[in-house]
């Protein structure tokens, strides 16, 4: 049973300029697994964005906020984007389903959370 659904997009450009004016902002948001994961990236902004997008999108889909950090977004060996949160609540899903897209200019996420 599907309990939400969330879409996000989000300009890389905006992501960009929030990180140069506080690079505070990188830690504030994602967790060391995923800043490690798009620094190693060719354009680490296109891949920051696509997390950021991801979390606005969980976020919509839950109806309600958790910790930025708390909500993370990992590669399986694959190359498939997968979500998990680790604020040790029960938010009522069973299963996160992320889906991630980026162009140049712009990064697209959409998630399903079962129940």
């Amino acid at each position: 049973m599907i309990l939400g659904i969330g879409v996000d997009m989000i300009e890389v450009a905006r992501v960009q300029k929030a990180i140069e004016r506080n690079p505070r902002f990188v830690d504030k948001v994602f967790s060391p697994i995923e800043i490690a994961y798009c620094e190693g990236k060719k354009n680490r902004f296109q891949h920051l964005a696509g997390r950021f997008a991801a979390k606005e999108a969980f976020i919509k889909a839950l109806g309600h906020g958790v910790p930025w950090t708390s909500i993370e977004v990992v590669n399986l060996p694959s190359g498939r984007p997968t979500l998990s949160v680790r604020d040790g609540k029960d938010h009522g899903f069973i299963r996160a389903h992320v889906s991630l897209t980026h162009l140049a200019a712009h990064a697209i996420a959409v998630v399903v959370l079962e129940r």
